[in-house]
């Protein structure tokens, strides 16, 4: 399946969805697939500031415990509270209703250091 090519992606299996200075973050399918059921999700508060590459949250499956990192630096302006209830949706949507936070960018630049759904799909192989 290839990746939507709307958004960037990190390195560390995160996507970035930008709509003028507000980026959606979620993680990528293939991190959904590799984790197994999501069970909970751990996110920060909203406006709670992050640099990229901090960590803002966690998301426990019936496998492991991993932690989120940011991929672009900003303040966090809004979080998904349904995942509160039905962390699954992550496994079932990661690229819509999965959504895990929004956040206000600090620096349009931190996108430079992205790559796109091509280059991330690569990745992979």
């Amino acid at each position: 399946m290839a990746s939507p090519t709307d958004r960037k992606y990190s390195t560390d299996h995160e996507w970035v969805l930008v709509d003028g200075d507000v980026a959606t973050i979620g993680i990528t399918k293939y991190a959904a697939d590799q984790l197994g059921s999501i069970v909970f999700v751990e996110l920060p508060e909203e406006g709670e500031s992050f640099g990229s590459e901090d960590a803002y949250g966690e998301v426990e499956s019936v496998k492991s415990v991993s932690e989120l990192l940011l991929p672009v630096g900003g303040e966090v302006v809004a979080i998904n509270q349904a995942l509160e209830d039905a962390p699954e949706t992550v496994n079932d949507d990661p690229y819509g209703e999965g959504w895990l936070v929004r956040v206000r960018l600090d620096n349009k630049g931190d996108l430079d250091e992205l790559i796109d759904g091509a280059a991330y799909d690569a990745s992979l192989a």
